[in-house]
């Protein structure tokens, strides 16, 4: 096995899918970078979580979250290229997937009054990283969107969805102490 130390990037910039250079400062880049830490939060969140039920949904949405990425990492004149080379694309199936998810928690006793204060738990801390590193991908992949570089707005959506139900989810450990 090679090096995982390339050099490529040593000038600043870095490669898209199909080997397309681009600055490391590109609005993509900040995009799917930005996704990158999301999912990295998540599993934080996953490894201080003590409830089955909590985890296996995060790592869910991590799967989930490695297809947003590699659409995102793929340029807009590659993305039919991408699909026909077997990856997937984020669908209106992956919202309603996240919708059946704050289905499944809001039916569970959840207390909060008012603004939530993150850190009552580990694992609720982490989630509330994670919501806001989701809010903060959102508006990369939103500035995307209005610079004509993202042809599928259900990724707005579905991290719109997300930070919502990472919320929900931080609550929810925050009731059920024994869950993190």
């Amino acid at each position: 096995m090679g090096s995982i130390v390339t050099r490529t990037g040593d000038a600043g910039h870095t490669g898209l899918m199909y080997n397309r250079r681009v600055s490391k400062a590109n609005p993509r880049v900040e995009a799917y970078g930005s996704v990158d830490e999301l999912n990295a939060a998540l599993g934080m969140a996953r490894a201080l979580s003590r409830a089955t039920f909590l985890s296996n949904h995060l790592l869910s949405i991590q799967k989930d979250l490695v297809v947003l990425m590699g659409e995102l990492a793929t340029g807009v004149e590659d993305l039919e290229r991408y699909v026909k080379g077997g990856f997937h694309l984020v669908t209106p199936d992956h919202v309603v997937k996240l919708d059946r998810i704050v289905a499944e928690f809001e039916v569970q006793s959840i207390t909060f009054d008012g603004w939530a204060t993150p850190g009552a738990t580990p694992a609720a801390a982490a989630l509330d990283v994670a919501r806001t590193t989701c809010r903060r991908a959102e508006r990369r992949v939103v500035t995307l969107h209005e610079l004509g570089q993202l042809q599928n707005a259900e990724i707005i959506i579905f991290l719109n969805r997300l930070s919502d139900l990472l919320w929900l989810m931080a609550r929810w450990v925050e009731t059920h102490s024994d869950a993190g």
